[in-house]
């Protein structure tokens, strides 16, 4: 007995579910609602929840959609999609696309319900101020292996910002780690080589309070339209709209509109998000659908790198020997770091005295919060000699057996990354090796957590039983 359509439709899913992600298919493929098969014309009718879904299952699914349905329902299928509005639940239009072969190089033009073309349908917007620090560029903006792949796609997309990879892109990561900087730098950079394009850097509390506003002087209209003309639009600090459901629903709106019109999406946060909490489902799902980059701290070498840079364009004389103490003492925070070199300068000036490590260590009391109860070297050592079931008389001598030489760049990576010590003291600490030792060490850990999930998970074991210590 020959399947049914349905049953068909079922097998389909099966069959998508084990070529995609479980995020995907339940983001993507799960809502889809099999509606009916008409076998005369050999088309497939299946209900999205929204113009959004289609678009996005058009764009980045076809090939596989077509593999599929070719395989269950036969050579030459077609699929159709029928619009499910969300609030309503009324059918919308009709909307087909001819897989394997792909969609028509002309996409159907989405129309919005209960809706009619506002002027600024009809009319090229005229330019705005772009609310952009033109100071935050990408040639300030030094690389390091923290910051390497947000660097590299922001400046790809300021670049191209007709494509739609990576769109939205969603950065995020903790305070003073420069992501300000990145999504200005994005941002300066199309106006640069766009000028025509309608660049918008906005923070999430301003946007907010603009929203606020406007319900109050009942110009809400006038505030969408207005966000749904911008070409490339920036929103800093996203997390401040977690307790904000009218202002996330605003948002949506102006996030659809300008996704579904090929525009530039850059939101920036601290937290992923999956951490979000209060925030919509429906927006989570589409901050997910581009791409999710994190900015981490710093490491010490990238904060000389980011120091050297400060003191050149100052035109400061700073010795290397200080550049280096206040690198390791800035818990990796850019602010912090631009803070000391600041408050140094002024010193300088008004005491008329050079910038030495006692002056130093007087300015970064006053201007960095250290940790009170700062972990120790026998702390780190004690917890991954535990971790690991090895002696710390084993860490500190001379085999090189594997569990032992595992647990020893563990420990520099770990010691590099929450002492102030340089890498030639913590060489020293542990078992008289040389700073060189210390380096490759971290290195190695490193690269090794970049591929390795069940190592990355360890280190993140240990990390967490220091919080016992403290």
């Amino acid at each position: 007995m020959a399947d049914t359509p349905n049953a068909l439709w079922d097998k389909s899913l099966l069959l998508i579910k084990e070529n995609v992600s479980p995020q995907q298919f339940n983001t993507w493929f799960k809502p889809i609602v099999f509606e009916a098969y008409k076998k005369e014309t050999n088309t497939l009718l299946v209900q999205v929840p929204s113009p959004f879904v289609y678009e996005y299952l058009e764009e980045n699914f076809i090939d596989l959609l077509g593999k599929v349905l070719t395989r269950t329902f036969g050579k030459d299928v077609k699929l159709s999609y029928r619009v499910v509005t969300d609030k309503t639940n009324n059918l919308a239009q009709i909307l087909t696309s001819d897989p394997p072969a792909g969609i028509n190089d002309q996409k159907p033009k989405q129309t919005r319900n209960n809706q009619s073309p506002t002027p600024l349908d009809a009319a090229k917007p005229q330019q705005i101020a772009s609310q952009l620090n033109t100071h935050l560029t990408f040639s300030n903006y030094i690389e390091g292996a923290s910051n390497k792949l947000p660097r590299s796609v922001g400046q790809s997309i300021a670049e191209h910002p007709n494509t739609t990879q990576f769109n939205p892109m969603f950065i995020y990561g903790p305070s003073g780690c420069g992501k300000t900087h990145l999504i200005n730098a994005i941002g300066v950079r199309t106006k640069q080589l766009y000028p025509q394009k309608r660049v918008l850097y906005i923070s999430a509390r301003l946007f907010q309070v603009q929203y606020t506003n406007a319900v109050r002087n009942n110009t809400v209209n006038d505030f969408i339209n207005f966000y749904q003309t911008i070409d490339m639009l920036i929103v800093d600090d996203i997390q401040e709209w977690v307790s904000a459901q009218k202002t996330q629903e605003t948002f949506f709106h102006i996030f659809n509109h300008l996704f579904m019109n090929g525009k530039r999406i850059i939101l920036a946060s601290d937290r992923p998000p999956v951490d979000l909490q209060g925030m919509s489902d429906r927006l989570l799902t589409r901050f997910s659908c581009g791409l999710i980059a994190e900015l981490e701290k710093p490491n010490v070498e990238l904060c000389m790198d980011i120091l050297q840079n400060k003191i050149k364009r100052d035109g400061l004389h700073i010795p290397e020997t200080v550049v280096r103490f206040i690198a390791e003492t800035a818990n990796g925070s850019v602010r912090d770091l631009e803070g000391v070199i600041n408050s140094l300068m002024a010193y300088s000036v008004v005491y008329n005295c050079n910038i030495d490590m006692r002056l130093a260590e007087r300015v970064i009391k006053r201007a960095v919060k250290i940790d009170d109860n700062p972990l120790t070297i026998d702390d780190i050592l004690d917890s991954v000699c535990n971790h690991f079931s090895v002696t710390v008389a084993a860490v500190n001598g001379r085999s090189r057996k594997r569990e032992y030489v595992e647990a020893r760049q563990v420990s520099m990576y770990l010691a590099q990354k929450y002492t102030k010590m340089p890498a030639s003291r913590i060489g020293k600490l542990l078992g008289g090796r040389d700073h060189s030792t210390v380096i490759h060490s971290c290195t190695k850990v490193n690269q090794r957590m970049t591929t390795d999930k069940l190592f990355m998970d360890e280190i993140t074991s240990i990390e967490n039983s220091f919080k016992l210590k403290r």
